[in-house]
């Protein structure tokens, strides 16, 4: 007999994982700590924490909750992140909590170590890069140096409320013979710059400020000890998250800032494809030093009905061509053709038409060879190619539910018996995420790419008068044409029709504008 509520057996606790995130850039963290978000059930995550790391960690997990922002004014507690850690675990799940950089470096993992204990609650804990390890990196400011400094030393510029007297040692931190790195220290500098100098240590002593480190907008400011208060206080204009390294190393000996000298470092791109297509532009403008914020205009799915597609994939030994004009058509159209059961041999003697390397590589990723693939990646190109080729031949065109009539009205014309197909669903996305809602709001966006006149049309109706705000990329000539009907003229075309073609037009353009 199965046991009542009363009698059923109290489920055995999950496991908490305490993640470091690292300091900002989404590649930081590691495999492990990726491996960890993979089979989450809730994340509890600090808002320091970059949200890319949860978009991009292919999340399953019934729940994610920030902790709360200063700027929100709405941070949790210890204890209530402790409660719910606890009543998660014991719920049977599998919890990660994900911290800034790394969980034992001022991120109070001993604390929650220890709730976690005496509830007997099963933990492990993933090492994250601290925000200093980050900085000596991304900022171009060597921790250690074997002229100036062999040892270094993390301080926390801001103790615990209430705790009794402080543990920090200025008298040993002056006389310290290495680098200081201060954490949390911005309203506190006047009294921790103050206090280091009162105990002997130089006020012309080399610093450099370090903010946001290893995010698109970082920002490192060179200065010394006595200037610190000037810069660093409760009003400052440089707020955080802040280090401060403090010692002859933060000198500026023209040490290389890579990461600030990247060609698009400081700029900000909205990307408008869908968001399974978005890893081809994100990652080459990531790279660049853009910061990439991702608003699909459209959504790609399956077509409403089937039955069409599903009809003509039972027809394919009276087809002569098919000819795909992108990436998702061929995608679309071999998933569907294995899902109702028939496999590759039904396609042994079609010919295929493309546009575009994209296209020609997404049918080679199946197995396929292109037979035609235009010099130019326009409709109208491959009509001119097909124009000897298909002259009383049968032509399946897979298509999108919406689109230019240039193929099937251009092979018609030359001979070609065409039946078109709804592959795939192409629909206009209606609601602006919060996040590029608050970004337009507040810092705004820099550029706008648009890859297609049907993102071009859903675009606009998303972002309306926003759009004025951005300079806008346009992927073609065909693309550029629906923006200027639409009332937006682009500032960069691409001159190739990819995803590639458009990242080197925005460098080439900037490079040509750069002071």
């Amino acid at each position: 007999m199965a046991p009542t509520p009363e009698e059923s057996p109290t489920p055995r606790p999950g496991t908490v994982y305490l993640v470091g995130s690292g300091p900002g850039d989404p590649g930081l963290i590691t495999q492990r700590g990726y491996f960890c978000l993979q089979r989450a059930d809730v994340v509890l995550y600090d808002y320091l924490s970059n949200p890319e790391i949860l978009r991009f960690a292919n999340l399953v997990a019934d729940e994610m909750h920030c902790l709360g922002s200063h700027a929100e004014r709405k941070i949790w507690t210890q204890d209530r992140i402790n409660a719910e850690m606890i009543r998660h675990a014991q719920a049977g799940k599998t919890v990660v909590r994900l911290k800034s950089g790394d969980p034992t470096v001022f991120a109070r993992a001993g604390e929650e170590i220890e709730a976690l204990r005496a509830n007997n609650i099963p933990f492990q804990v993933v090492p994250g890069i601290t925000t200093a390890l980050a900085a000596s990196a991304y900022a171009g400011i060597p921790l250690t140096h074997s002229d100036y400094a062999s040892a270094v030393a993390f301080v926390t510029g801001h103790e615990k409320p209430g705790k009794d007297g402080s543990a920090i040692d200025f008298g040993a931190l002056a006389s310290f013979p290495g680098t200081l790195v201060f954490y949390m220290g911005v309203t506190t500098a006047p009294q921790w710059s103050a206090a280091l100098i009162e105990h002997g240590k130089s006020p012309d002593t080399p610093c450099a400020i370090v903010r946001r480190c290893s995010w698109p907008d970082q920002e490192t400011f060179r200065c010394t000890l006595g200037e610190i208060p000037n810069l660093l206080h409760s009003g400052s204009k440089i707020r955080p998250p802040v280090i401060t390294v403090v010692g002859e190393v933060a000198a500026d000996r023209g040490m290389p800032n890579w990461f600030e000298e990247r060609p698009l470092f400081g700029q900000s791109f909205l990307v408008t494809r869908p968001s399974s297509q978005a890893i081809d532009l994100h990652y080459p403008l990531a790279e660049a030093g853009a910061e990439v914020l991702l608003q699909p205009a459209i959504e790609i799915n399956d077509p409403h009905d089937t039955q069409p597609l599903d009809e003509a994939l039972q027809q394919l030994k009276s087809f002569d061509w098919i000819v795909f004009s992108s990436v998702n058509g061929v995608a679309y159209f071999l998933r569907r053709l294995r899902a109702i059961g028939l496999d590759y041999r039904a396609l042994g003697h079609v010919k295929f038409g493309v546009i575009g390397t994209g296209t020609e590589a997404a049918l080679r990723s199946f197995g396929f060879r292109a037979d035609v693939v235009p010099e130019e990646f326009r409709a109208e190109s491959l009509v001119d190619a097909l124009a000897n080729e298909v002259s009383g031949k049968r032509v399946l065109l897979p298509r999108a539910s919406r689109g230019r009539d240039v193929l099937p009205e251009g092979l018609k014309s030359y001979g070609a018996d065409v039946t078109e197909v709804v592959t795939y669903q192409s629909d206009d996305v209606v609601e602006l995420s919060s996040e590029v809602q608050k970004r337009f709001a507040t810092k705004g966006i820099d550029w706008v790419i648009v890859t297609s006149s049907a993102i071009a049309n859903a675009t606009v109706a998303l972002l309306g008068e926003e759009m004025k705000k951005s300079k806008l990329v346009s992927i073609s000539p065909i693309t550029s044409n629906t923006l200027r009907e639409l009332g937006f003229e682009p500032v960069v075309e691409a001159k190739t029709y990819t995803m590639q073609g458009i990242v080197d037009a925005i460098l080439e353009h900037v490079a040509s504008t750069a002071d």
